[in-house]
């Protein structure tokens, strides 16, 4: 049994619950509250010394960072595919990826909006313009990227989930949280609305958590 640490509103760790439920795998939910600072305490930190999530323990082993897990259960169940065969076409997917988990996500994560009201004292109002200028400037060259791939609107690369599709899809769910306009970007925005119909992509999703009715 696979266990995964992790809080319903984190857009990390909503990305591995996708790839979790795209490969059909058995796994448990352990809620971390981050509001309450569970991430903080002394038994999740031993495993985890960053205190973030997600963290996933698999044969009593611990790993942390969503792409690092996401990578692992694609080498320990490599059916169906989340990167391609070919050795070209999967770093263009781990571009597009990384596009978002490491140049969009980390300037918009709880972590970094409550710097920005506590120790800045910005508030709610340009918190929210924070979050949408840094999304409107990844999204504007996500959008551009996934034209120049060909994607045809469905998936972000060729015609199954990828790896992409499992960071971009997160990403959206909290963009349109903090009310970002979409309208500039029909290729992120039809992507949206095929994959969130997915059957693995609900299941994942922040609302159907065991933890989102007391978080």
């Amino acid at each position: 049994m696979l266990k995964l640490y992790g809080y319903y509103r984190s857009s990390a760790a909503f990305r591995v619950r996708i790839a979790l439920e795209l490969k059909a795998l058995d796994w448990e939910s352990i809620p971390v509250n981050l509001r309450l600072g569970d991430q903080k305490q002394q038994n999740f930190q031993q495993n985890n010394p960053q205190g973030l999530v997600p963290l996933l323990e698999s044969n009593g082993q611990f790993i942390a960072q969503s792409l690092a897990i996401i990578e692992y259960l694609e080498e320990l169940h490599p059916d169906p595919q989340l990167l391609p065969s070919g050795i070209t076409e999967r770093a263009q997917v781990r571009g597009l990826a990384y596009q978002i988990a490491m140049e969009m996500h980390p300037l918009n994560n709880l972590r970094v909006l409550k710097y920005l009201e506590k120790e800045l004292g910005l508030n709610e109002d340009k918190k929210t313009y924070w979050y949408q200028h840094w999304i409107a400037e990844g999204f504007s060259a996500f959008e551009k990227t996934l034209k120049s791939y060909g994607s045809a609107g469905q998936f972000c690369f060729g015609d199954s989930p990828s790896l992409a599709d499992v960071c971009l899809i997160p990403q959206v769910y909290n963009g349109l949280r903090f009310k970002c306009d979409l309208s500039a970007y029909p290729l992120i925005q039809s992507i949206w609305d095929h994959c969130i119909k997915l059957d693995a992509f609900k299941s994942a999703a922040p609302e159907n958590q065991p933890d989102a009715t007391t978080a």
